[in-house]
C-alpha cells in the first residue's frame, strides 16, 4: 500500500511516506527554538505551532516520496498517548485527508510505532523479543509477542527517564533539549566522581525521582554552584545512574522471561552512553540488540506510516468519529475491536 503516516503527539509536526514497507520519505518539523527559553515543552505554544506547520509537512513529505494525493490507498496517524492539543491537529489533518480522498485511515498508538520502527533498521527482531521504550514521557519493558500483543514487564513510578534527564538539565540551567545537552557534556566527564541512587534496584520497575532529588540536595550543600571543571563530572555521573538501572532492570526482564533479543526504541535510545552501555552487557549476555535509526528514535511519522500499512492490510481502519487519547497503555491494544473506534 502506499501509505502517509502523520505524527503530532508532542512537539514535533511529522509527516513520512511508506509503499510496501518501504520508506519513501520523513520529514520532521521540530519545535525545539519555540520551547527552549521555556525550558520545556508548553502545550498550547505545541498546538499552535502544529496548525502552521502541519500542511507543507505533509506536502513535502509526498514531493520527497515523489508521490501526489491521489496516489495515496491510506493514512497513519497518532491518536495517542500525547498531549491532547497536539493531537488533535494531526488526527483533523488524517480525517480531513481520508474523507476527501475516499481512503481508509487508522489511528496508531505512539509507543506501539515506536517499537515498530525497529523494523526500519538494517536488521529486524524476530518475535518474540522485549522491547525497553524510552523517551521523555515513557519508561516501559514489554515482552512483544506481535505488533497488537504485549504484556508488561516494568515501568516508571514517577518520572521517566527523558524528564529526569531534562529536569536535571534545567535544574543546572544547561539549556534544551536537557537530554541531548547532558549526552554532549557527559562525554568530557568521568561517570564515577559523583554517588547517584539506583533506586527500586529488586523491583521490575523505575523510579527516578529520588535520582532528581538527590542532584537538587546535592546544589543546596553546595550553594547550587558547580566550577565549570565539575559539571561534566556531574552530569556523567548523573546520567550513569539512569543508564545503570535501564540496562540492568531490562536485561533482567528478558532473561526472566526467556527473551534473547532486545529492541530500545524512544528518544532516549539515541543517548550515546546508553547505546554503548547496553551493546557491552547485550555481548555478555548473549542478547540480540536493535536500535532503530538515530533519526528514528525521536517522534517521526515513518514509524506511524510503517505500522499503519499493516495494519491496514490487516483490514484495520477507524471512523472519522475516532478521538484522540491522553493516555493509551499498550497493553490494551491486543483487545482492540478492528474497525472502527475504540471506546476510551
Amino acid at each position: 500500500m502506499f501509505v502517509l503516516g502523520i505524527e503530532s503527539s508532542c512537539d514535533e509536526t511529522a509527516a513520512a511516506v511508506v509503499r510496501d514497507g518501504k520508506l519513501l520519505s520523513c520529514v520532521i518539523a521540530s519545535q525545539i527554538k519555540d520551547h527552549s527559553a521555556y525550558g520545556g515543552v508548553v502545550p498550547e505554544l505545541a498546538s499552535r505551532k502544529h496548525i502552521e506547520a502541519i500542511v507543507p509537512v505533509i506536502e513535502q513529505a509526498l514531493r520527497e516520496a515523489g508521490a501526489a494525493f491521489r496516489d495515496l490507498e491510506g493514512i497513519a496517524v497518532t491518536r495517542g498517548p500525547g498531549l491532547i492539543g497536539s493531537l488533535l491537529v494531526g488526527l483533523s489533518a488524517a480525517k480531513a485527508l481520508a474523507y476527501a480522498l475516499g481512503i481508509p485511515f487508522v489511528g496508531v498508538n505512539h509507543l506501539e510505532a515506536h517499537i515498530m520502527a525497529s523494523s526500519l533498521g538494517e536488521k529486524k527482531p524476530n518475535f518474540p523479543f522485549a522491547a525497553l521504550v524510552v523517551s521523555g514521557g515513557h519508561t516501559n519493558v514489554y515482552s512483544v509477542k506481535n505488533y497488537h500483543q504485549f504484556a508488561l514487564l516494568g515501568q516508571t513510578r514517577d518520572d521517566a527517564a527523558g524528564e529526569a534527564l531534562d529536569k536535571a538539565a534545567k535544574l543546572l540551567d544547561l539549556g534544551y533539549p536537557g537530554g541531548v545537552v547532558i549526552d554532549r557534556m557527559s562525554r568530557d566527564g568521568s561517570p564515577e566522581c559523583f554517588s547517584f541512587p539506583r533506586a527500586m534496584k529488586d523491583s521490575p520497575d523505575f523510579s527516578f525521582s529520588g535520582l532528581k532529588t538527590s542532584l537538587l540536595v546535592m546544589m543546596k550543600k553546595r550553594a547550587s554552584s558547580f566550577t565549570e571543571a565539575e559539571l561534566p563530572n556531574v552530569v556523567a555521573s548523573y546520567q550513569e545512574a539512569i543508564v545503570d538501572v535501564l540496562v540492568e532492570k531490562t536485561l533482567r526482564a528478558a532473561r526472566e522471561n526467556n527473551l534473547d533479543q532486545i529492541v530500545v526504541c524512544g528518544g532516549v535510545a539515541a543517548n550515546s552512553r546508553l547505546r554503548t552501555k547496553f551493546s557491552e552487557a547485550a555481548i555478555r549476555e548473549g542478547v540480540e540488540l536493535f536500535f532503530p535509526p538515530m533519526i528514528l528514535c525521536t517522534d517521526n511519522a515513518a514509524m506511524v506510516a510503517a505500522l499503519g500499512e499493516i495494519m491496514l492490510e490487516n483490514g484495520r481502519s477507524d471512523s472519522l468519529d475516532l478521538n484522540a487519547v491522553s493516555r493509551w497503555p499498550l497493553v490494551s491494544l491486543s483487545s482492540a475491536k478492528t474497525g472502527g473506534a475504540e471506546k476510551t
